[in-house]
């Protein structure tokens, strides 16, 4: 199996949907292309670490690689995670709103992952689909994406609306951080 940059149009990245799990990526793609396409924050570093996981009825197949091959990344948050992940954190939360359709929201990922692997150890980074958690969105007031919000002691104490540069986002967290 061959390996494409994001933007290649051998296979559209909409193919494939990411799956950030405890130590796992899940890939699920489209059997019919030769090629799987992946956005470059996921290509493992190791192409052979990529291997196919079960391929379903229906003809998809699943891929899985490790995550340490993604040290650094933003991890996704749901509904079901969220009290843990973001309420109950013992250090500062950077929880990017996003949703799959959004194109800024993409640009913001990129520099979550930057923050992530700049931060390591003083912040953590989350990622929340609005499209599939609503309810949280709504509770946190969000009407639209990309948001970025700070957390602190379980409550949101800053918060950054629209794609905006690396700084404004680092601004933020050094406010909350010296709160």
């Amino acid at each position: 199996m061959a390996f494409a940059p994001a933007h290649s149009t051998t296979s559209p990245l909409n193919q494939l949907t990411p799956h950030l799990l405890s130590n796992i990526v899940v890939l699920r793609g489209d059997p019919a292309s030769s090629t799987l396409t992946l956005p470059p924050r996921l290509l493992p570093r190791d192409r052979t670490r990529l291997r196919t996981l079960r391929s379903s009825s229906s003809g998809h197949r699943s891929y899985i690689c490790m995550c340490s091959d993604l040290k650094g990344a933003a991890a996704v948050v749901t509904k079901d995670s969220w009290e843990k992940s973001i309420l109950r954190s013992e250090c500062p939360v950077l929880v990017e709103f996003y949703a799959r359709w959004c194109g800024p929201c993409r640009m913001v990922h990129e520099v979550m992952d930057e923050i992530a692997r700049e931060y390591d150890g003083k912040i953590k980074c989350y990622l929340l689909n609005t499209d599939q958690d609503l309810q949280i969105a709504r509770d946190y007031d969000v009407k639209a994406v990309p948001v970025v919000m700070v957390f602190k002691g379980g409550e949101k104490r800053e918060s950054v609306i629209g794609t905006m540069p690396k700084s404004f986002y680092e601004a933020a967290i050094r406010r909350v951080m010296d709160s």
